[in-house]
């Protein structure tokens, strides 16, 4: 039995650097009166670059919200949310280890427990 489309599961997505992200959202965006929609010329460049068209619409919609022209929640925003979860997650293992360490401590120095 051959199954055709089991190769096609093995290709792992490709990381691109911020100077092609950049390079292709600009391409896309001095291009665009040149196609018919933006969808168009997105789908151009990204053949010509070899990534995918909704990747690059990605993209392209960040960049816009990062420059006013479109609401959501800009780079320099998701990246501060990012970090703030990050710290919120250690400070409550911290919170975790100091409770069990107290719960020990207070165990330890009750004059009852000890025999």
């Amino acid at each position: 039995m051959h199954f055709s489309f089991l190769g096609r599961l093995s290709v792992m997505p490709k990381r691109f650097d911020s100077e092609t992200k950049a390079k292709a959202v600009r391409l896309v965006t001095d291009h665009v009166g040149e196609y018919p929609s933006e969808w168009q010329a997105i789908k151009a460049v990204a053949t010509r670059l070899g990534m995918h068209a909704e990747t690059l619409r990605n993209w392209v919609r960040q960049a816009q919200v990062d420059g006013g022209e479109r609401p959501g929640v800009t780079s320099e925003a998701a990246a501060e949310i990012r970090e703030l979860k990050r710290k919120n997650r250690e400070l409550e293992e911290t919170i975790e280890v100091l409770k069990a360490a107290t719960s020990f401590f207070v165990r330890e120095s009750d004059p009852r427990s000890r025999r």
